[in-house]
C-alpha cells in the first residue's frame, strides 16, 4: 500500500498520477484514513471482531465480474462521493486506487492498493475509487449490519449531510 498526492493531470484515471509527495500512515490516520497492508484473512478477521463487522460479501470489479454495467459503475466509482458508513475493503487479487480528500479537501490522496491490503474509509469522507491499468479487482466488503453500499455524490446538500458534519467534527478533535 502506497500513499501519495495525486498529480491532478489530464489523463487516465486508472494511470498512478503520482505527484511525488508522499503521504505517511500518520497523515492518513489524522483523516481518519486506516491503512493496514499485507495483512492476512486471520488478521482481517480479528479487526472485523474487535470494530464489529458482522456482514460480508465480495465483489469483483472487471468487465467480466459486471457485465454490461462496468462502464457505468466504473464512472459511479470515481465521481467524489461519500458513506454514512465506514468504507472497509480488503483486497484479493488485483489493484486498484483509493483517492481520499485531504484536510481542508484541497487536494486528493491516492492510496494504490492491491492483494492483502485492508484499508478503512470513515463514513462522511469525500473519495473516490478507480481501478488500476488491469481493469481488475476483487476485494471482500465489510458491514457491521446489512451489506449495503448507498454513495452521496458531493453537493450542497451532501455537505450538510449530517455524516459529513460528524466527519468534520472528528478532524477538530
Amino acid at each position: 500500500m502506497k500513499a501519495y498526492i495525486f498529480d491532478d493531470l489530464e489523463g487516465d484515471q486508472r494511470l498512478p498520477h503520482d505527484s511525488g509527495e508522499q503521504v505517511s500512515v500518520e497523515q492518513l490516520k489524522s483523516i481518519g484514513v486506516l491503512p493496514y497492508p499485507g495483512i492476512s484473512l486471520d488478521q482481517v478477521e480479528a479487526i472485523a471482531k474487535e470494530r464489529g463487522y458482522k456482514n460480508r460479501d465480495e465483489i469483483n470489479v472487471s468487465k467480466e465480474g459486471l457485465g454490461d454495467i462496468y462502464e457505468e459503475k466504473i464512472k459511479g466509482f470515481f465521481r467524489e462521493h461519500l458513506h454514512e458508513d465506514e468504507e472497509i475493503r480488503y483486497i484479493k487479487d488485483g489493484r486498484g486506487y483509493f483517492d481520499i480528500r485531504e484536510k481542508g479537501d484541497a487536494r486528493w490522496i491516492r492510496i494504490a492498493v492491491e492483494p492483502q491490503d485492508l484499508l478503512i474509509v470513515p463514513a462522511g469522507v469525500y473519495h473516490r475509487f478507480t481501478l488500476d491499468s488491469s481493469d481488475f479487482i476483487r476485494a471482500l466488503r465489510l458491514f457491521q449490519d446489512e451489506p449495503k453500499w448507498v454513495p452521496h455524490d458531493k453537493s450542497e446538500a451532501t455537505d450538510a449531510n449530517p455524516f459529513r458534519a460528524q466527519y468534520l467534527q472528528s478532524l477538530k478533535a
